[in-house]
């Protein structure tokens, strides 16, 4: 199982998500870095399990701020056997993948103008988050009827339990994960501990984001041991 350590960045620095209300984040003070910024963080994650995949979260760009320039090719730069999975606000067609880098579309960000986009991109060029707001998806909503124009790594992003420790939200994953064939789903939001890594992996999930445990250490190296081992070196780089 893959377990993909988040940094979700706002006017440069990495602030502590919670809960999805994105005006109350503050930078993140955490005992895996010295400060709040990107490659700091990124390499006190890489200081505790030598991950091959970071989840970056854009904030700026996904609120239409404008993006944080330069943010993909300093961590890139920094940490070349990393692959960053980059969410910034992009369409499917608006940034290529490359050797270090993987867009994320995530669909808050998607209008249905967009799906004919969406539809007709490669399907391992680009990452889908499926992005859920409680009860309510935020997105087209033909995006999350249609599976068939899911690409073939779709993340379930619970924003409402993300930096919440309420548990990730075992149903709505498993639901996606019986939709989408053979794609890889990925969860994202409220995972505590261990064990809720170990119930997404029997839920289906081919993975999970998370970063508040790993700053609380409620999941230590050796949980990353256990459940991740050295599968990650296997998936593709960009």
């Amino acid at each position: 199982m893959d377990v993909i350590p988040v940094i979700d960045v706002r006017h440069g620095l990495v602030v502590h998500a919670r809960r999805g209300q994105r005006s109350d984040y503050r930078p993140l003070v955490t005992p895996l870095a010295p400060g709040s910024d990107p490659v700091a963080v990124a390499r006190g994650y890489l200081s505790l399990f030598p991950f091959r995949t970071l989840y970056v979260a854009d904030l700026d760009g996904i609120e239409g701020r404008g993006r944080n320039g330069g943010l993909a090719q300093r961590l890139g730069a920094a940490m070349p056997g990393v692959t960053f999975w980059i969410d910034d606000g992009a369409g499917p067609s608006d940034r290529p993948a490359s050797a270090g880098s993987m867009p994320v579309v995530g669909s808050e960000s998607l209008s249905d103008a967009d799906l004919s986009r969406l539809r007709d991109s490669p399907p391992d060029r680009f990452v889908l988050s499926l992005d859920f707001r409680d009860d309510s998806f935020a997105g087209p909503q033909a995006l999350l009827e249609d599976a068939g124009a899911w690409p073939r790594r779709v993340i379930v992003m619970t924003l409402s339990r993300v930096g919440a420790a309420d548990g990730p939200d075992l149903k709505r994953v498993s639901e996606i994960v019986a939709r989408a064939g053979p794609r890889a789903v990925y969860a994202a939001g409220g995972v505590r501990d261990r064990g809720d890594l170990k119930a997404l992996r029997a839920a289906g999930a081919a993975g999970a984001l998370i970063a508040t445990a790993l700053h609380a250490g409620t999941i230590r190296a050796g949980d990353l041991v256990e459940i991740a081992g050295r599968s990650q070196s296997l998936h593709e780089k960009g």
